[in-house]
């Protein structure tokens, strides 16, 4: 049985880019996978960045992506400890409609209390996200400092 993924992640500056490019690759190589959707790839360019239809189509099209979606890998590396805004709302709505939430976090550091305790697995190596097998979803937990 293969998964359907929802990739939730910043990607408005190069280092943000390249991590998620590098997690589009390796779910890509996930023989669990059956798709995986990356806002990223969904930018609506029929509409006007940011105008009315655009953010209407974004929306919507990422909630409907959500709500398919079997699990959530979520890229949460902070800067400093302010985690982008987009993703903690995915990361919540994914909580509240049980998908599982696989986390990807790079950067050494504290987590946030309200990411930490509901994540299904918490990942630190990108090329992990390869071999992990979504089927199954085994348990990762966090283990380290919460604030």
């Amino acid at each position: 049985m293969s998964k359907n993924v929802y990739l939730a992640s910043p990607f408005f500056d190069k280092e943000q880019i390249e991590r998620v490019e590098r997690v589009e690759k390796a779910l890509a190589a996930n023989q669990t996978l059956s798709s995986v959707f990356s806002p990223r790839e969904h930018q609506h360019e029929e509409f006007e960045m940011f105008g009315p239809e655009w953010r209407v189509a974004t929306y919507n099209g990422d909630i409907e992506a959500i709500n398919q979606a079997d699990v959530m890998v979520a890229v949460i590396d902070y800067v400093g400890q302010e985690v982008d805004p987009g993703t903690a709302w995915e990361f919540g709505y994914a909580v509240a409609k049980n998908i599982p939430v696989i986390v990807v976090k790079e950067k050494a550091g504290a987590v946030n209390l309200m990411m930490g305790m509901p994540l299904t697995a918490y990942i630190t190596d990108i090329s992990d996200l390869g071999t992990y097998d979504f089927d199954a979803t085994p348990k990762i937990e966090f283990s380290g400092e919460i604030f």
